[in-house]
């Protein structure tokens, strides 16, 4: 029984490598090559300890930095959805939850719906954990992209609102503080006609 336990997590942890494969549209700082989606992942962890203290609402640290790793490792399957594609994005929860279903389910069961419920936690965004992570998932590109000078943002053509949207929307519910400092970086970077003012 204990053996079987041990192979289906080392079945999980063996799947989990391959979001290193999993390429983002999001360039390294200092314009490097694109990031995978372990790397955006990490970094995030890595922000929501550093950046804690800026959460609008007291949050359990370790379940956000959980629920960051976690966060995006349906997209083994599901593949990575830029965030201003709106055209995958309609199909983006459909694929999202069936990568959960069979990603998920290679663990033993306690496992396996223990980081599955951490997903649609973050997928619901109603926790001050799933706010506050989400926050990170927006600031995390930001930030890289404000340290390539809009690299991104112009080889997409991103005007002002879309990127004002979604961290209105993403960011603010986690973090005013954050919020503020990501309002500056957009306004500079569109100042500077990295992004679109529209």
């Amino acid at each position: 029984m204990e053996k079987e336990r041990l192979e289906k997590q080392i079945d999980f942890i063996l799947e989990a490598d391959k979001e290193k494969n999993i390429i983002r549209q999001t360039h390294l700082s200092g314009n490097g090559r694109r990031e995978n989606d372990a790397e955006h992942a990490w970094h995030m962890a890595i922000m929501v300890y550093l950046l804690k203290e800026y959460a609008n609402e007291e949050i359990d640290v370790a379940k956000a930095m959980l629920m960051a790793l976690i966060h995006d490792i349906v997209e083994i399957d599901a593949g990575d959805t830029y965030a201003y594609d709106l055209k995958g994005r309609e199909t983006k929860k459909m694929r999202e939850e069936q990568a959960a279903e069979r990603i998920f389910g290679l663990l033993p069961e306690n496992q396996g719906e223990e980081l599955k419920n951490l997903f649609q936690e973050y997928e619901a965004s109603e926790t001050p954990e799933a706010r506050f992570v989400r926050a990170m998932d927006n600031f995390q590109p930001l930030l890289l992209n404000n340290s390539n000078d809009g690299r991104d943002w112009r080889e997409h053509e991103i005007g002002k609102q879309q990127v004002m949207k979604r961290h209105i929307t993403n960011t603010k519910s986690g973090s005013n503080i954050i919020w503020e400092c990501a309002k500056k970086i957009i306004e500079e970077n569109v100042r500077n006609g990295n992004i679109k003012d529209d």
